[in-house]
């Protein structure tokens, strides 16, 4: 900031020195012109720098400036980063809005977190601090030259009446004017740009899932559907540039106009004083510079108005998406947790987002030492059930009760996260937590034992890896946090029967203490478990679960 104020202090001298310099030429004087170049001239005015020694100043403010500028806002978007990611991450908030709008065709505070959290931050923190810093110049600039102008300006006589400090109100009627019309053509952009950011990150996101899915792709021989839906996405990002190309063609063209009449508007509205020999050549142009710098602090607006729109639509995404944030974490939902020793549901409703019910009232626990397999016909609710035991899942009523001691949960498609092998195998917990001779022989308990050199190697093991292997992967996981519950949603189901066996006889051996809940419908990884817990639910009405007792293995 005072090296911006440093800058217009510096147009203020220059203001002054352009008419001494040009006096001089007007007088051919040569030594003053040489003085005001080189070096500096004192006169009856007062003390005037040299042109080079501003220059120099100029040249050092605007390095530091500029360095100043952009350590500034690295330090801003990395505390608005920190704090947007926290808020976000808490109270589960990134998966609640997930359940909540993942159909949201207006895209309102919750399309592509990713863009507003990486893209949009960036560049609110780039567009407000260039927006407030260059106002702040602006309002500093009009008023060091709104008294320069003033005096120059003397007085005219229009419709009988004496008005002092006329070009002052020339230039203020002359911004208003282009402040207003300019509104006016330019509005339509602040909706343009929401629009441009959301289909443009649309785009990206597709492009991601198409490099995350292509062995999905290449198996269905989806390359033109594919290709089809990304120019469908991609002609809506064509579709809504042209609009904003279109408007701003207007807006270009109307501040163009406005900006090239201001050169020359000042000197002709100061013409006749200079022609009636009031004023002298170095006045006319310190005149003209005067009133370009107020007129140019009035129309701010009319400059800023394509950067104003631009940042009002950053300004709108990032801040639905805090109302977002926000409403996911005031909305923990009717399903109430409580502590319990053991795991179950009390008096508990299980819907889906839409409203649909798929189990009601129920109530049931899962003891501690018994294993149970949960089954049902695909889509009765048996992975809902596990979510809301999770303490994850929103929508429904009743109580859910979670068991003391560690738990652990593993869904069909295990997560890696990204990094090294090791950091995947022992994930949740940090790397320097677990010793490398447990990782190495939790790796060749699941049978992976192939990958140990390659343990702290760097890939996208979500891709690398089979589906079987990655469940073999995250079997070691459970290996090492060795938790006391142990929720398994068919997270042996790409895996052979033979290896789905060998693993649950793993399970057992190593977890003794643990609790095992699996989802699963092979018959021999049942004959693992003591209980049968089976929902039944017909694909109209809500289901109910059935208790039975199988023979342990």
């Amino acid at each position: 900031m005072v090296l911006n104020l440093a800058l217009v202090g510096m147009s203020v001298v220059l203001n002054f020195w352009n008419r001494a310099f040009y006096n001089a030429l007007q007088d051919k004087d040569w030594q003053g012109f040489v003085d005001l170049l080189f070096f500096y001239r004192v006169d009856k005015e007062g003390f005037m720098p040299g042109f080079c020694v501003v220059a120099g100043f100029f040249i050092v403010v605007s390095v530091y400036r500029t360095y100043l500028n952009q350590w500034l806002r690295i330090r801003w978007r990395r505390w608005m980063t920190e704090r947007l990611l926290a808020s976000w991450l808490a109270e589960r908030a990134y998966y609640r809005i997930s359940l909540e709008n993942a159909g949201d065709a207006k895209g309102i505070g919750t399309d592509n977190p990713d863009q507003r959290i990486a893209e949009d931050l960036s560049n609110f923190v780039t567009e407000s601090l260039a927006l407030s810093l260059d106002l702040l110049s602006n309002v500093v600039t009009l008023a060091s030259f709104l008294g320069i102008l003033w005096g120059l300006s003397g007085s005219m006589t229009f419709m009988g009446y004496d008005i002092p400090g006329y070009m002052v109100w020339v230039a203020l009627v002359y911004s208003v004017l282009g402040t207003w019309v300019t509104h006016l053509v330019g509005r339509p952009l602040a909706a343009l740009n929401f629009r441009q950011q959301r289909v443009e990150a649309d785009f990206r996101f597709a492009l991601v899932r198409l490099r995350e899915n292509v062995e999905g792709i290449a198996l269905h021989g989806g390359e033109t559907e594919e290709h089809r839906g990304l120019e469908d996405r991609f002609a809506a990002v064509v579709a809504n540039w042209w609009q904003i190309m279109r408007r701003t063609k207007l807006l270009n063209a109307l501040i163009a106009g406005y900006n090239q009449v201001a050169i020359i508007f000042p000197i002709v509205v100061a013409a006749p004083r200079y022609f009636s020999g009031a004023m002298a050549l170095g006045d006319l142009t310190q005149t003209a510079d005067a009133f370009g710098n107020v007129q140019g602090a009035m129309s701010w607006f009319v400059g800023a108005y394509s950067s104003l729109a631009s940042w009002r639509a950053t300004v709108e995404r990032l801040a639905t998406f805090e109302r977002a944030i926000i409403a996911a974490r005031r909305a923990h939902g009717e399903l109430a947790m409580a502590d319990h020793t053991e795991f179950g549901l009390e008096g508990a409703t299980l819907a889906l987002p839409g409203g649909q019910t798929l189990a009601e009232s129920a109530t049931l626990a899962f003891h501690r030492g018994e294993w149970t397999v949960v089954t049902g016909r695909s889509g009765s609710g048996k992975s809902t059930l596990f979510r809301a035991l999770a303490g994850i899942w929103p929508f429904g009523a009743g109580t859910v009760h979670r068991g003391g001691g560690t738990a652990l949960f593993l869904p069909q498609r295990p997560y890696l996260p990204l990094g090294t092998l090791r950091h995947a195998l022992v994930y949740p917990m940090r790397v320097d937590t677990v010793s490398d001779d447990d990782v190495r022989a939790a790796l060749e308990a699941v049978g992976l034992g192939q990958l140990a050199p390659r343990l702290d190697e760097e890939d996208a093991w979500a891709q690398r890896l089979s589906g079987g292997e990655q469940q073999r992967l995250a079997i070691g996981r459970a290996l090492l946090v060795k938790p006391d519950w142990l929720f398994l949603d068919e997270a042996t189901a790409s895996l052979d029967p033979a290896s789905e066996a060998a693993l649950y006889g793993l399970l057992r051996a190593r977890l003794p203490n643990a609790t095992v809940i699996s989802i699963a419908h092979n018959p021999a990884v049942a004959a693992f478990h003591q209980r049968h817990l089976e929902l039944d639910r017909p694909s109209d009405a809500p289901g109910v679960f059935r208790d039975a007792v199988i023979a342990a293995r």
